[in-house]
C-alpha cells in the first residue's frame, strides 16, 4: 500500500484499502500470467517436468538451494515404473537454474543414462523435482515498478471511462486504463528476461 501511494503521489491512507488491494492483485496476476513465474518465495514445491534433453531448466525461478532448502531430483522412465533419486555432482550438475545430466566415462552406472538403455547424459522422459524457488527477500525493483504502474492505471480510472468532461475541463483516459489494465509493449520488454518458455508441467 505504501509503495502504491508513493507511486501515485498520494498521501498516506488516502487510497481506499479494498480498491488498492484489488488493483495490486490484478496487476500481480497480469505479471504472473505473462512471465509464467510466481516471484514470491515457495518452499518444497513438488512438480513433474518433461526430460529427454541433457539440460533441464527448472520452471519456477530463481532456484533456491542452501542449508535450509534442499533439492530432490527423481527420474521416472514411464509413469508407474521404477524411480531413481539422483545425487548432485554425481548424477547431475547444477548451474543457476539449469540441471545438466552427467555421463562420466569412468563410472558406468546410471549416470550413463536411465538406466543403460537410455542415451548417455540425457534426462529420463519424466523428472520429479522437489525444490524451493522465488525471491526470499524482495521482489526485483523492475517487476515491482510494473505492478505499481498497472495498479495505478486501475485506480486512476475505476469506472472504465474513455473520457470525462465537466464544464471547461476535459480528460481522455489512455486505453490501457480501461478495464483491467493491460501490460504495455514496454512492460513486456522489461519482463521478457523473467519469462519462461511454455512446456507442460504436472503437479505431483
Amino acid at each position: 500500500m505504501a509503495d502504491l501511494e508513493a507511486a501515485m503521489q498520494r498521501d498516506t491512507g488516502s487510497l481506499p484499502v479494498a480498491a488498492a488491494e484489488l488493483a495490486l492483485r490484478r496487476a500481480s496476476a497480469r505479471v504472473r500470467r505473462y512471465t509464467k513465474q510466481d516471484f514470491t518465495f515457495a518452499a518444497d514445491d513438488t512438480i513433474e517436468v518433461p526430460g529427454g534433453e541433457r539440460v533441464l531448466t527448472v520452471p519456477q525461478r530463481p532456484l533456491v538451494v542452501d542449508a535450509t532448502h534442499t533439492l530432490t531430483v527423481v527420474e521416472i522412465e514411464v509413469p508407474g515404473s521404477v524411480e531413481v533419486t539422483l545425487v548432485e555432482n554425481r548424477d547431475f550438475t547444477r548451474l543457476g537454474n539449469e540441471l545438466t545430466r552427467g555421463y562420466p566415462w569412468y563410472s558406468p552406472t546410471r549416470t550413463m543414462g536411465w538406466p543403460w538403455r537410455q542415451q548417455q547424459g540425457v534426462w529420463a522422459p519424466t523428472v520429479r523435482l522437489t525444490y524451493s524457488h522465488g525471491y526470499l527477500d524482495e521482489i526485483p525493483d523492475d517487476v515491482l515498478d510494473i505492478v505499481l504502474d498497472l495498479a495505478s492505471m486501475n485506480l486512476s480510472n475505476p469506472e472504465n471511462l474513455r473520457s470525462i468532461s465537466i464544464d471547461d475541463y476535459a480528460r481522455t483516459f489512455a486505453s490501457e486504463t480501461i478495464g483491467n489494465a493491460a501490460l504495455t509493449l514496454g512492460h513486456k520488454a522489461d519482463l521478457r528476461v523473467y519469462r519462461r518458455s511454455t512446456f507442460s508441467v504436472a503437479p505431483s
